[in-house]
């Protein structure tokens, strides 16, 4: 399998917002918006352009994946991080390795870029293969009605998460 993982461009929002839209249809979790935060979140202050990445085999796309800047507040600090999501595959490729790859590789520009805290709201037996952990080990919170299990956070570096706690605080485009 040829992928090439590379930054999105605005010639391939069309078929980003039609994976989106199919991967998400029938996910468990899914609100079925995800395609739309996805367009909003673009347009914001959190959209980070070198961490919205794209997946092309054969020159289809066939994937992509978006990190974008979110806030921990603990009351008397905030802490700067990233969100995961929404990563996005066709359907009929799953389980080819394409998901994974688009993070492993989101995960290693986020942090040549210099961030170093992930999280995001994932399924619970898919996520802790590349490190994630549960956000309530470290007293972080989501502002969502989510199970805990689902709530998950990544250092990318050794000592990233120490003394890191509070709320998550999402850009609007999640919240409205």
């Amino acid at each position: 399998m040829n992928l090439v993982i590379r930054q999105e461009e605005p010639r391939d929002y069309t078929t980003v917002f039609q994976i989106i839209e199919t991967a998400f249809k029938t996910m468990e979790y899914s609100s079925g918006t995800e395609q739309f935060i996805v367009e909003k979140l673009r347009k914001s202050d959190a959209f980070i352009p070198e961490l919205s990445l794209v997946a092309e085999q054969e020159g289809e796309l066939v994937g992509h994946i978006i990190l974008t800047k979110i806030k921990i507040d603990n009351g008397t600090k905030l802490f700067d991080a990233l969100t995961l999501g929404p990563v996005a595959v066709w359907p009929k490729l799953h389980g080819q390795g394409i998901g994974s790859q688009l993070i492993k590789e989101a995960h290693k520009i986020a942090k040549s870029l210099g961030h170093e805290i992930i999280i995001l709201l994932g399924h619970k037996d898919y996520y802790p293969r590349f490190g994630y952990e549960l956000t309530n080990k470290y007293g972080i919170q989501l502002p969502f009605d989510s199970p805990p299990e689902n709530c998950m956070v990544l250092g990318l570096t050794p000592r990233s998460l120490e003394g890191v706690s509070g709320m998550v605080i999402y850009s609007k485009p999640f919240l409205e």
